[in-house]
């Protein structure tokens, strides 16, 4: 799981966002497959849910720091 989130934190923000995207893509798949009774390991669309809520977290921290950033050089030069 660590090594999962060490590969996810070095990719850039548009990979991010390409990422997020077919992790989407993949969860309604699986949720539309498990409504059909053809998924055989329900497992997968809580993983995946996970997985979409840290990529996420690491754009929204990303955005944070983003915003932050600029504010405390600004109260440095005061």
């Amino acid at each position: 799981m660590k090594k999962d989130l060490k590969e996810i934190a070095a990719k850039s923000d548009k990979e991010l966002k390409e990422t997020l995207a077919a992790k989407r893509e993949e969860l309604f798949k699986h949720n539309l497959d498990n409504k059909q009774n053809k998924l055989k390991n329900t497992r997968v669309i809580f993983n995946t849910r996970k997985e979409l809520a840290r990529i996420l977290t690491l754009i929204r921290e990303r955005e944070l720091a983003a915003v932050k950033t600029p504010k405390v050089s600004e109260e440095v030069s005061k």
